[in-house]
């Protein structure tokens, strides 16, 4: 019993079908935490604009693989459609985290958070994503801003406030002094601090887009830390953050970053990071990816090769007869038990003298062969060849003998005249000639 057939196509797309789910399965979806678009300024469906925001965030996405976790670009050739972008990776992120949350920003933000509005913005825990139709590179924008807090209260308010202002504070000159083209970003933890409950850390980071330079960098970065304590519902929260277009700081009691750099300077046991954590989680996965891409490679090279040489087995079916019988122009190997040749010599060139009559089933024809097909065997050749005679066998009946087939009262001849009349009879002889013995060579 054969293996059932395949449908390669169909195998193929499954296949693809496992792999995108896997890769999509791989990619860490980002936490989104808020948007801005307003609908003062939109454009139209199909419009050159849209179709140049579309390059721009297509370029963008690719593009998110730097080292610097920053990239800004533009798209259009005139002011009125042209469009100008950019986006900022958290600094302790990896190039791959940056590309997987740029990739998903820049398919959202138009998808589903502003379809046709041409100025947008969009947070999430590990990038941000903004587009205008006016430049929007070198400027420090402060605007739009949001405020987000943590729903826990600290055990010391205004300890733990004022706590949280000095390390913020601490950290805006080595973010705003960062050199050229390095990443503006900067972060702090703080062990056994007043206004701090025993063995709790406070884990502080201020973030600057690098194309703004050292001074509006700071100046951003400080009127967001002045504005916490402003925030009614962020005051005596154990957590709480600034998000604005140019620069974004934040604070809480747990790690939210992964980077070496949270230590403290004071000799006290360091936190254990999350970043081990998140290596091997990250190795796993691409091993999995790895093993069922093999296994799903190995099953579409199988099923291929199994259909080809079922496909090529099939051609090799016989489907015409060897070229010595195309030879006699016949055209049929199941009805002959002798090649066309011999029968022809054997008949006289069908000669009416052997000529037995004729029937539904065409002429019949008698025959005459000596030692036909009597192939000896190789012990009789091994005789042959050793000796100086040898005798060959008494022939039997032929294959293609048809005595016995017919009665011979009824056997048709070339006399007959009607169906009803019957025939002469002709009688068989013998041949009587001897055999001689044979001189091998």
């Amino acid at each position: 019993m054969g293996l059932p057939s395949f449908d390669v196509s169909m195998i193929l797309i499954m296949v693809l079908y496992l792999l995108g789910f896997l890769n999509l399965s791989s990619a860490a979806v980002p936490n989104y935490r808020v948007h801005v678009c307003p609908n003062d300024t939109t454009y139209t469906p199909n419009s050159t604009y849209q179709v140049n925001l579309s390059y721009l965030l297509s370029s963008l996405s690719s593009n998110a693989t730097r080292e610097g976790g920053f990239y800004n670009a533009t798209a259009g050739q005139t002011p009125d459609t042209s469009t100008y972008g950019l986006f900022l990776c958290r600094g302790d992120l990896s190039t791959d985290t940056c590309r997987d949350c740029v990739a998903f920003a820049a398919t959202e933000i138009v998808r589903v958070y502003c379809p046709v509005e041409k100025v947008a913005v969009i947070w999430y825990d590990e990038c941000m994503l903004r587009y205008s139709n006016r430049s929007i590179f070198s400027t420090m924008q402060e605007r739009p801003g949001y405020f987000m807090w943590n729903t826990r209260n600290a055990t010391q308010p205004d300890q733990f406030r004022r706590l949280a202002v000095s390390t913020l504070n601490d950290l805006v000159p080595r973010a705003a002094n960062a050199t050229s083209g390095a990443k503006k970003f900067a972060v702090k933890a703080v062990t056994n601090a007043s206004g701090l409950q025993e063995l709790q850390t406070l884990y502080s980071l201020v973030q600057c887009t690098p194309d703004i330079n050292s001074s509006d960098c700071s100046t951003c970065l400080r009127k967001a830390i002045t504005s916490l304590p402003k925030c009614g519902p962020c005051d005596g929260k154990e957590g709480g953050r600034v998000l604005s277009p140019s620069c974004n700081v934040r604070f809480e009691t747990y790690p939210f970053y992964l980077t070496q750099s949270a230590a403290a300077p004071a000799p006290t046991p360091i936190p254990v990071l999350l970043s081990p954590a998140r290596g091997k989680d990250k190795i796993s996965t691409i091993t999995i990816v790895i093993i069922v891409a093999s296994i799903a490679v190995s099953l579409v090279i199988f099923s291929v090769s199994y259909c080809f040489l079922r496909r090529r087995a099939r051609k090799k079916k016989p489907n015409a007869l060897p070229e010595e019988n195309a030879a006699n122009e016949i055209t049929t190997v199941e009805s002959l038990q002798f090649d066309f040749a011999t029968i022809e010599a054997a008949t006289n060139k069908f000669s009416d003298d052997n000529k037995l009559g004729g029937g539904g089933f065409g002429e019949v024809y008698k025959v005459g062969i000596t030692h036909f097909l009597l192939l000896p065997t190789m012990a009789s050749i091994v005789v042959m060849l050793e000796s100086y005679s040898v005798t060959l066998p008494t022939p039997e009946k032929p294959a293609f003998f048809l005595q016995g087939g017919l009665n011979q009262s009824s056997r048709p001849t070339k006399e007959l005249e009607s169906d009803r009349s019957s025939s002469k009879s002709i009688p068989l002889s013998v041949d009587e000639s001897k055999i001689t013995e044979v001189y091998p060579r």
